[in-house]
């Protein structure tokens, strides 16, 4: 089983809104934190949330505000809000997941990535 799945990306506009999903394995879902990376071209990958046990979460300036990260228990899934966004927003998304630590500094897991393209 693919420990993780990215899914939700595309196109929109300026202002605009999506809403990417991350389908996980039991086991990955169960790691002491998981988060959402991006990297654009010619740039590093960077975190931009992340959310540790407790439900304690973390965002980057540059989303804070405008984007959500949460769970659903339920079904494995790790979610993440985009609002508002912005042509710099324009990335590869990825999901991760870190098994031994809480901070998703050190991912071992990592999903394929969903383009997220903002055009202005």
């Amino acid at each position: 089983q693919v420990p993780l799945v990215e899914s939700g990306g595309g196109s929109v506009q300026a202002g605009g809104s999506l809403r990417l999903s991350c389908a996980a394995s039991e086991y990955t879902y169960r790691s002491y934190c998981m988060g959402w990376f991006r990297q654009a071209p010619e740039k590093k990958r960077e975190m931009i949330a992340r959310i540790a046990w407790g439900d304690s979460t973390y965002y980057a300036d540059s989303v804070k505000g405008r984007f959500t990260i949460s769970k659903d228990n339920a079904k494995n899934t790790l979610y993440l809000q985009m609002n508002s966004l912005k042509p710099e927003d324009t990335a590869m998304y990825y999901c991760a997941a870190e098994s031994t630590g809480a901070t998703c500094l050190r991912p071992n897991y990592w999903g394929q990535g969903t383009q997220v393209t903002v055009s202005s």
